[in-house]
């Protein structure tokens, strides 16, 4: 399909309302990464999304965007909540798949020295890979419904945790509203064996050295310094989160024809957000939500774990913020000049809300909420904060990652002959993964750079960038 694609600035590009569409796309991108998103349909993704009811605002799309189900990720749309539709392919099958950032008192060069002891004590102590793995966290049914409803907060009421990282998380690490009655048996035996597990794909666990702090004072408020070790956590909802999305995907598709939606394609399928369908879905999704809050809390308590038994028992990891790219809520903005309720998708983008946000962890309030970009296990990942350029333009939303560049197919073709491991070893990053293929599907050139996805969103001031972190260590599912 031929687009209509109008260059508005050097950061942005807008497709413009024609056909069924009921508001324009609005996509950020320089000239390079928009040559590279045009490789696939991404943005004919973009255009269908602007085609659901009730979309207010444009419909969006980060630097980092491609091609995913329904919407594209790298997407953000936002809905009216009387007139608008929810919909599970502006979420994505890993609800709430996001991102947490640990800050340590270590220097990485006391660090690198004893980095294959710690990197092999946290492949321990994290399980990772496919499906259920090795001494996971077992929870009966009642367990797992108090953590559905609880989130991150259940985990530090059991032990698994400390207050502060609750203060430190995005919604305080818990969706009110979740309905365990919707979260199917199929759904409740698959988290009932994964929490407190990374996954595969490209899920993992980073130690990181802080290599640059743009902003001394940003870096300050985050408690973020040159050569200090910090650590990321990259994980979502497991399997209970996409049976959750599974399980729904028929739901919609018969709840879209049952209210007359027409879908510009079958994988958008959604109901009207106040209908039972709709209403249905959002209380399952909040449950998934919880789950991976959950989860990423028990990963972080068995990161600590490990530091400790590497380091001694005095070592701490203190969490400066942990953030959702998979998620659909409500909250309020500002929408043509008037502030309202929309209930906003990002799938593959991240809140970046401003200084001064009440939502704003009182810790950041004056500098604004940090966002966390990673990269690839061979280069780098960014630390941000979110602007009032987010809240007005993107309905407080920035990038997420890098984005692929090759599918995982090419990128094993690509590595055939190569020995991936040894090459990140002789650049001083230790690799441990449940599977060689998961390190070849992986390797850094499969993703695009992700300094180029940051250097839009700066330069369109929807967030400021703070540090760049480099790779150590890394666990991969």
């Amino acid at each position: 399909m031929n687009l209509p694609l109008e260059r508005v600035d050097t950061w942005r590009w807008r497709i413009p309302k024609h056909g069924d569409m009921l508001t324009g796309g609005l996509v950020f991108a320089s000239e390079a990464l928009m040559a590279r998103i045009q490789h696939d349909r991404a943005l004919e993704q973009v255009r269908n999304v602007a085609c659901l009811p009730g979309i207010v605002g444009n419909s969006l799309g980060m630097p980092d965007l491609h091609w995913g189900y329904g919407f594209p990720i790298g997407g953000v749309a936002g809905f009216d909540p009387d007139e608008g539709v929810i919909s599970p392919g502006g979420v994505g099958y890993d609800i709430n798949c996001g991102v947490r950032l640990l800050r340590s008192h270590l220097d990485a060069d006391r660090v690198v020295k004893r980095m294959p002891k710690l990197v092999d004590a946290l492949y321990e102590a994290v399980p990772c890979g496919v499906g259920a793995a090795r001494g996971d966290l077992r929870l009966d049914n009642e367990a797992l419904d108090r953590c559905l409803v609880g989130g991150a907060r259940w985990a530090v009421e059991n032990g698994l945790g400390e207050p502060e990282d609750v203060e430190h998380t995005e919604e305080n690490g818990c969706l009110d509203g979740a309905d365990t009655s919707e979260v199917t048996p199929r759904a409740h035996g698959r988290g009932q064996k994964q929490l407190g597990t990374l996954g595969s794909g490209n899920h993992f666990l980073e130690v990181d050295r802080v290599a640059e702090v743009f902003d001394p004072a940003l870096g300050e408020a985050l408690g973020l310094h040159v050569g200090q070790v910090a650590v990321l956590i990259h994980s979502g909802s497991r399997g209970l989160g996409h049976q959750v999305c599974t399980d729904f995907l028929p739901v919609m598709k018969q709840a879209a024809k049952g209210h007359g939606i027409r879908l510009p394609d079958p994988q958008l399928a959604c109901a009207p957000f106040r209908s039972e369908e709709g209403q249905r879905y959002f209380g399952a999704m909040r449950a998934a939500v919880n789950y991976a809050f959950a989860n990423r809390q028990v990963i972080a308590h068995k990161t600590r774990e490990a530091f400790r038994a590497v380091f001694g028992e005095g070592v701490k990891l203190e969490q400066v913020y942990d953030v959702c790219h998979n998620i659909a809520k409500v909250e309020r903005h500002v929408v043509d000049g008037t502030e309202r309720e929309v209930v906003v998708h990002r799938k593959g983008a991240t809140r970046a809300f401003p200084p001064g946000h009440p939502l704003t962890p009182e810790a950041y309030r004056e500098v604004g909420q940090p966002v966390m970009v990673p990269g690839d296990m061979g280069r780098y990942s960014f630390v941000l904060v979110g602007t009032e350029g987010a809240r007005a333009e993107t309905l407080g939303s920035s990038c997420h990652g890098a984005g692929r560049l090759q599918s995982r197919t090419k990128a094993r073709q690509a590595t055939r002959d190569r020995n991936i491991p040894k090459e990140l070893a002789s650049r001083g990053i230790e690799v441990r993964a449940a599977s060689r293929r998961t390190i070849d599907e992986e390797y850094p050139e499969a993703y695009k750079d992700v300094a180029d996805v940051v250097d839009v969103v700066v330069g369109a001031g929807i967030a400021r960038v703070v540090a760049r972190l480099e790779p150590l260590g890394v666990v991969k599912g």
